[in-house]
């Protein structure tokens, strides 16, 4: 149980590396919103992090 714990853990810090890395502290601000929301069963707060994260993506293209 200890090593899934910290494999998971190892898994969310280079995530959010990627993430800040590519798209800035806006992507940090997304992330933290979408994980927020999903803890606290807050639609609202996790669509917020949600639509965040998709301008990001789809900025490029636009």
């Amino acid at each position: 149980m200890p090593v899934l714990a910290l494999l998971s853990a190892l898994f969310v810090v280079g995530f959010e590396q990627l993430v800040q890395w590519r798209f800035g502290a806006a992507g940090i601000v997304g992330v933290l919103l979408l994980t927020i929301g999903v803890k606290a069963k807050s639609p609202a707060v996790s669509s917020a992090g949600a639509v965040l994260l998709a301008v990001l993506l789809a900025g490029p293209a636009l």
